[in-house]
């Protein structure tokens, strides 16, 4: 193989993802050329409604998929915490390479914290997960819809749009953005989304050939997560817009997997933990999904469901 295209979005963090990758390839095999292929997804076109209203899932992903299919790309590097639990037949996330901190970070200019802000402080995210636990915790907060690419969601904040803001602190880290003042959001505080920080490499299951050069770049422990975090979600039937969180931690051949289900507005807060073994990490996800939803899980997503 002499030639590889990468199917990516084309926003800053996303081509960083896909230059990233690249380059670990070209280090890999030396004299392999690596295009990318920029595209525009459903996600990337609507930017003034809120992700929770535009519905459906794999708003980020469904061209970049429909690029593999076709042949005009022959991987995809995606933000795991976007890609659909459920995949075309014909495609597979086949490596997950070691995973970025999967924790949100709050911004501000002006502001310490979360519990530094003032009364009726206007916060700005689409993420109604960040929105259930920041009300959870701070039911006075004014949460506002912030959509964008994570450099334009940062300046909006610089040019006092809002009191602060939360996104995640993995593409902070990636594209070296900050703020004034910065508090990292984390366990067991405040839970990032199913599969936060982690990346997928994503192709299809009849290219061997592909399977074959990505898999020094797969992390097991990443990937154990990964698993554990995406069944959860699954149980649940949800997507990356819905009030959902996970969050895992490896403690030898064990996988501790906690989640989070709450209304949109931070009401009814559900949080169970459940450990098993690594080597059985979807099966772990998919048992504490039904626990949360045998504890009024159900009831709280059927409601915001309804809403959207």
């Amino acid at each position: 193989m002499k030639h590889v295209t990468i199917a990516t979005r084309g926003s800053q963090l996303a081509l960083w993802q896909a230059e990233h990758i690249s380059a670990l390839l070209r280090a890999r095999r030396p004299g392999l050329e690596v295009e990318l292929l920029k595209i525009k997804t459903t996600g990337d076109k609507i930017l003034d409604v809120p992700l929770a209203k535009v519905g459906g899932k794999g708003l980020f992903v469904k061209e970049i998929e429909e690029a593999l299919l076709d042949g005009r790309a022959d991987l995809a590097v995606h933000s795991m915490k976007d890609v659909p639990t459920e995949l075309p037949a014909e495609l597979i996330v086949g490596v997950n390479p070691v995973r970025e901190a999967a924790t949100d970070s709050l911004l501000s200019v002006e502001f310490d914290g979360l519990d530094a802000l003032p009364a009726g402080a206007r916060v700005g995210t689409s993420s109604l997960r960040r929105q259930a636990q920041l009300l959870t915790l701070r039911p006075d907060l004014v949460i506002e819809s912030l959509r964008g690419n994570l450099d334009t969601r940062v300046r909006k904040l610089l040019e006092g749009q809002f009191d602060a803001i939360v996104v995640a602190t993995a593409g902070l880290n990636r594209l070296g953005l900050g703020a004034p003042k910065h508090e990292i959001l984390g366990p067991p505080r405040f839970l990032p989304a199913v599969a936060q920080g982690a990346l997928g490499i994503e192709y299809r299951r009849d290219r061997p050939e592909m399977a074959e050069l990505l898999a020094f770049l797969n992390h097991a422990e990443t990937s154990a997560q990964v698993a554990a975090e995406r069944a959860f979600l699954t149980g649940l039937d949800g997507g990356c817009q819905v009030p959902i969180a996970a969050w895992s931690v490896l403690k030898g051949t064990e996988l501790e997997l906690t989640g989070f289900v709450a209304g949109v507005n931070g009401e009814n807060p559900i949080r169970l933990s459940l450990s098993g073994r690594a080597d059985d990490a979807w099966s772990l996800g998919a048992r504490l999904a039904e626990q949360v939803l045998a504890a009024g899980g159900k009831a709280i997503l059927d409601e915001v469901y309804a809403r959207s």
